[in-house]
């Protein structure tokens, strides 16, 4: 028992204590919105994946997701520059601003073939053997103009 009470008192001053600087109501409130903005763009960027994933039908829906993901990821990217908010933000914005710029290229690939990835999905949903599903291909890759195969 004396051994433990001797162990106390020798690490009670030992090395710096930390030391809790509270912040202002301005600096909460700062990590409050860019935290909630940080989740609605997370939000908006899965959502424009899903819908563009789940139905080349959507893919307007998954164009406008996509820019409102751009514009909310550049406005979290300038707060938590600005703000000095968390390393974690900063890295989950830069990624998602990655996956963003992705999912653009995507869209408007998607876009300018769209005709051509219709027609492939519905040959694609009929054909029940792999010669008719290669067949399906074949159609595709015909269908594409040639400087782009």
């Amino acid at each position: 028992m004396a051994g433990s009470r001797r162990l106390e008192n020798m690490n009670s001053g030992v090395g710096p204590t930390p030391q809790h600087q509270p912040q202002s109501e301005a600096a909460k409130s700062a990590l409050a919105i860019t935290q909630t903005l940080f989740r609605a763009f997370l939000l908006t960027v899965l959502g424009a994946i899903f819908v563009y994933i789940l139905n080349i039908s959507y893919v307007w829906l998954s164009a406008i997701l996509t820019v409102i993901a751009g514009v909310l990821g550049v406005v979290v990217l300038v707060r938590t520059i600005r703000f000095k908010q968390p390393r974690i933000v900063l890295f989950g914005t830069i990624s998602g601003l990655v996956v963003t710029a992705i999912m653009c290229l995507l869209v408007m690939t998607a876009v300018v073939f769209f005709q051509q990835i219709t027609t492939l999905k519905d040959c694609a949903r009929g054909a029940l053997t792999l010669h008719a599903q290669n067949s399906c291909q074949l159609n595709f890759q015909n269908s594409i103009p040639s400087g782009l195969r």
